[in-house]
């Protein structure tokens, strides 16, 4: 999949991030993998990389900022809405108050509860990362 862009997560969690590089390795994926523990560092990449960022992965619950106000200061933003970062909410917190906000105020393309075990995150992020790579959006030519 290196014909792609790097993949950005944001997560605060240090074996969470582990284990999500491990399973990206694990499934056969070589995009560069970039993170970031909380939203400030992660919009100032976004506003300032020339890379074209695959997927946002992006917990909810972050220190400062949370992951929904990001995708909020994401879709206010002109430079990053035309950028068009698929971004998913990959989070063990999965509340119907923060489904409901995802995706009625703003533009998410998935929101995930991380599985409980490693099998079942292979799963959800083997079917998210082979749906970007098919579908057509502006970062893919």
């Amino acid at each position: 999949m290196s014909k792609f862009g790097p993949l950005l997560v944001i997560e605060d969690d240090a074996d969470d991030k582990k284990i999500f590089e491990e399973v990206i390795r694990d499934l056969g994926y070589n995009n560069k993998v970039v993170w970031y523990d909380n939203t400030d560092d992660a919009l100032s990449y976004l506003q300032t990389t020339s890379e074209s960022i695959f997927v946002i992965f992006s917990d909810i619950n972050l220190p400062g900022n949370n992951g929904l106000d990001m995708k909020k200061q994401i879709d206010s933003d002109p430079l990053l809405r035309k950028k068009s970062i698929p971004f998913v909410f990959f989070s063990t917190s999965a509340h119907q108050e923060d489904i409901d906000e995802a995706f009625l105020k703003m533009t998410v393309q998935g929101f995930f509860r991380k599985g409980r075990n490693i099998k079942s995150m292979k799963e959800d992020l083997s079917l998210i990362l082979e749906y970007w790579k098919a579908c057509r959006h502006p970062n893919i030519q």
